[in-house]
């Protein structure tokens, strides 16, 4: 028996044609919509049914059945009988998430590489795993370490990794000597207050860092990169 084709990647696009931007009925039409991919996001292995979305979001079967023909006209749910699962859509949106992380962190990342003479790095928590997305280099140095986007580790280990989960009210950064590279200090801190947000402004350097020098320097990085995530 012949298999269907793959589901193509597509690009979500705009709000359906019967709803228009900036009227009450819109923006709550937006929320449940948004409630209702959230919904079937939340779901691990057994995807939810309609009558689950329904149930979770606190709209009628109906309701869900209209929310769910915009979503799955753009990728970002796909249906299987009653069954509803995430698309392929989703990681066309995920793919465009990193460029813009980058470009809005690395202002604060040059400024702060350049005060304190060492590679800077933000990393996010990617489930069990810290990837480095963004590094900004010293200029003015003889020599740093040179440390490739796209890098990954363990995220309990190194001080980047270890300080994306740093609760409220606990250490504002962290250090680390050696966990992921012999001669290698790290001290990083938390970017906090960007939801769905797991990250850590770091410094790597291949002498001994004060950290009561170098910390507030990498938290106020921290705050610059949240702020401009907002």
């Amino acid at each position: 028996m012949a298999q269907p084709s793959p589901e193509p990647i597509r690009a979500p696009v705009g709000l359906p044609r019967d709803v228009q931007p900036g009227t009450k009925e819109s923006s709550l039409t937006l929320d449940r919509g948004l409630s209702l991919l959230q919904a079937v996001a939340d779901a691990e292995s057994e995807a939810p049914t309609i009558s689950d979305l329904a149930a979770t979001v606190g709209v009628s079967r109906a309701a869900v059945y209209r929310l769910l023909g915009p979503l799955q006209s753009r990728g970002l749910v796909r249906r299987e009988g009653s069954k509803v699962r995430l698309g392929l859509g989703v990681l066309w949106l995920a793919g465009r998430v990193l460029p813009q992380l980058r470009a809005a962190s690395l202002p604060a990342l040059r400024a702060l590489a350049e005060k304190v003479g060492a590679t800077v790095h933000l990393t996010v928590a990617d489930g069990s795993e810290a990837q480095v997305v963004a590094v900004a280099e010293p200029s003015w140095t003889s020599y740093h370490v040179s440390y490739r986007v796209g890098s990954r580790h363990p995220v309990q280990r190194g001080a980047a990794g270890r300080a994306v989960d740093l609760p409220p009210g606990g250490p504002r950064w962290i250090t680390s000597s050696g966990d992921l590279q012999p001669g290698a200090f790290g001290v990083a801190s938390p970017v906090r207050g960007v939801p769905g947000l797991r990250a850590s402004v770091g410094v790597v350097a291949l002498q001994p860092l004060v950290p009561d020098e170098v910390g507030p320097l990498v938290l106020e990085a921290a705050e610059a990169v949240a702020d401009a995530l907002h």
